[in-house]
């Protein structure tokens, strides 16, 4: 395919996906022309505009509405709306008609677009996924096979730098690997001869080979990617009462234009003209049009004023169980923290230089690829100390790296590498102080013994303990939800002010939590960056992704902050429980509006063009009165 058809085929897919919309836009540019054309006097041509705009506007919700009807015998309020304007175009008012089919239909396309957003995420968990693998088979040299035809106990290859493509035990080779994929920890996890590893996650500097323990359809991130499908497909209690009183609002109505066109004239004596026109006015000033735009109109001027305060909101929905939730599970690494490990501390022998020992320690680091390394250069290169290039260093896979300098041999990893007892009782055995605060220890070794040691430590957000205090504040019990041990957990916790957590979570373990919080609460947020994040994101009442996360966690989440700022989730909530409120608001009037109009028709007190102008006079003021979400919260 040429890149022409490739243009081609892509502009009618996009079409293809936004035509709901385009044909909204469309039947509203015919409206005001037909509007133009009967102020003209060109009372044909504005007709024919509006009939025009009818079919192009309705055509999808009364297909829609009479399809849903066919298939699950039930009426909806896309038949009623296409019924009051028909009912309205029958006694003369063609604009009005025009005009409800032109906001439901917009508010239809809205809610389409969003709804093909919400299942992106699955593809994207899919590409991490490798699709080959290299198989080992006896003496034979490694095939690269798919990885859909690989058995449980097959042996597969993984070199440094891949993805490992199914669950497994270590049975050669040692190395680290990045979990982050599954745990959302950015420190990566020594892994040796018996150690489980898993798909999806990378291997970074050894050459390791595996036996396959589970089928491709058992593996932990299969499991994820089910998780996250079966979340999606659930329904919401708002969207369930929703669909409840849509279906009892237009029997309601139905029923009550039936009755008004027969009973009244045996009744109470009206002729038929009478009473048909009486209807047909029920139909009208009975139509949701208010109401619908009770909603909409807050909702819209809510997205928007979130989006200018860098909130991406998926829909109002969101924001009404925002405003409503009781409890939020908050990932550590990545959210409260920063997700990069930072040098908080550095001990050298009292026979050493600190800045020549920290330069030995940055040069061989620097060979290295490991973030813990990197994190130690990038502080080296911060304290101005010269990185020493051309170094031989030897690569211990999960323990750490060798190297000579200046004909000294050096070894820097972790305690087990350079001697457990020595690296316990350096510097008055500081180490076990520093693990207890949650940090990581990298010690340096020399032909005298430790010569120093590196604390590094995941760095707590800027915002985060404002953050946290905000929302203890909005009544907002808060829980952290970690993969890291519990040590650091505790520690984070006390630091942020976070009095409930749970550590060492999987995102199986994490969507349990989720699953009983949800009981208990009924109403629960999720705050999290990573795919292992995903699925809590998912099953959660409103997820919420930070905008640095991954793009599984962003497209999964019904909230992301795109400026990673914490502080934002406060002021969401605030914005949920403004819109709530005027959305309570214009619900109220606009149902008092319309049961005022019913009854005055029934008395015969309102005419329909009385009837129209307080019907359409509500619909502006619950619009006017949604607009003001336009304006900054305090």
């Amino acid at each position: 395919m040429d890149n022409s058809n490739r243009e081609s085929f892509s502009l009618i897919e996009n079409i293809k996906q936004h035509q709901e919309l385009i044909a909204a836009i469309i039947s509203g540019v015919i409206i005001l022309m037909a509007w133009k054309l009967e102020k003209e006097g060109l009372s044909t041509a504005s007709v024919f505009s509006y009939i025009i705009a009818f079919i192009i506007g309705g055509y999808a919700k009364a297909k829609e509405g009479i399809l849903d009807t066919i298939e699950n015998r039930t009426l909806n309020v896309e038949l009623l709306m296409i019924l009051a304007a028909i009912g309205s175009m029958t006694i003369g008012y063609w604009t009005e008609g025009a005009i409800l089919i032109f906001i439901f239909s917009l508010s239809g396309a809205l809610e389409t677009y969003a709804m093909n957003r919400s299942h992106r995420e699955i593809s994207s968990l899919m590409n991490l996924q490798p699709e080959e693998a290299w198989l080992v088979r006896g003496n034979f040299e490694p095939m690269k096979v798919p990885v859909s035809t690989l058995k449980v106990g097959d042996h597969l290859l993984i070199k440094p730098g891949e993805r490992i493509p199914a669950d497994g035990e270590i049975i050669k080779g040692s190395s680290s690997v990045d979990e982050s994929a599954i745990t959302g920890e950015s420190i990566p996890v020594s892994k040796n001869v018996g150690d489980e590893v898993f798909a999806g996650t990378i291997n970074l500097n050894g050459t390791i080979t595996i036996n396959m323990t589970k089928p491709n359809s058992e593996t932990l991130f299969q499991k994820i990617i089910t998780l996250v499908q079966s979340a999606q497909s659930e329904k919401s209690p708002s969207q369930l009462f929703i669909e409840r009183f849509e279906n009892l609002y237009v029997k309601c109505v139905l029923i009550a234009v039936l009755i008004m066109m027969i009973l009244p004239h045996y009744l109470f004596g009206w002729d038929w003209n009478t009473t048909f026109y009486r209807a047909i006015v029920l139909l009208v000033v009975a139509s949701p049009c208010a109401l619908v735009a009770s909603i909409m109109p807050a909702t819209l001027a809510a997205i928007s004023n979130g989006a200018r305060h860098g909130i991406l909101l998926k829909g109002g929905v969101h924001l009404e169980n925002l405003s409503v939730i009781k409890l939020l599970a908050v990932d550590k690494t990545g959210t409260l923290t920063e997700g990069k490990p930072s040098v908080t501390d550095v001990i050298v022998r009292e026979d050493l230089d600190t800045k020549e020992t920290l330069q030995i320690i940055a040069s061989i680091e620097a060979q290295s690829n490991h973030p813990l390394a990197q994190s130690i250069v990038q502080y080296a290169k911060e304290q101005q100390v010269e990185i020493i290039s051309g170094i031989d260093i030897a690569d211990v896979p999960g323990f750490g790296l060798k190297g000579n300098i200046r004909g000294q041999s050096y070894m820097i990893g972790k305690g087990d590498f350079v001697g457990s007892n020595e690296a316990k009782t350096f510097a008055n055995g500081v180490a076990a102080q520093l693990a207890e605060e949650g940090k990581t220890v990298v010690f340096m070794k020399d032909e005298q013994g430790i010569a120093a040691l590196i604390a590094l430590k995941d760095i707590i957000r800027d915002e985060a303990k404002e953050a946290v205090q905000t929302l203890k504040e909005l009544g907002i019990n808060i829980t952290m939800i970690t993969g890291d041990n519990e040590k650091t957990a505790k520690t984070i916790a006390k630091e942020v002010g976070v009095t409930e957590y749970i550590a060492e979570c999987s995102p199986v373990t994490k969507t349990e939590f989720i699953n009983k919080a949800l009981k208990q609460h009924q109403y629960v947020g999720m705050v999290g960056d990573g795919i292992n994040d995903a699925p809590a994101l998912a099953k959660s009442t409103v997820g919420i992704a930070m905008g640095g996360g991954t793009d599984v966690a962003l497209e999964t989440a019904d909230v992301v902050l795109m400026k990673n700022d914490l502080s934002k989730i406060a002021y969401t909530i605030k914005l949920g429980r403004k819109m709530q409120k005027i959305v309570k608001q214009n619900v109220i009037f606009s149902t008092a509006v319309i049961a005022l109009l019913i009854i005055s028709n029934f008395l015969q007190i309102v005419d329909l063009p009385l009837g129209v102008v307080g019907h359409e006079g509500s619909t502006i003021l619950v619009i006017l009165n949604g607009l003001r979400m336009l304006k900054t919260q305090s």
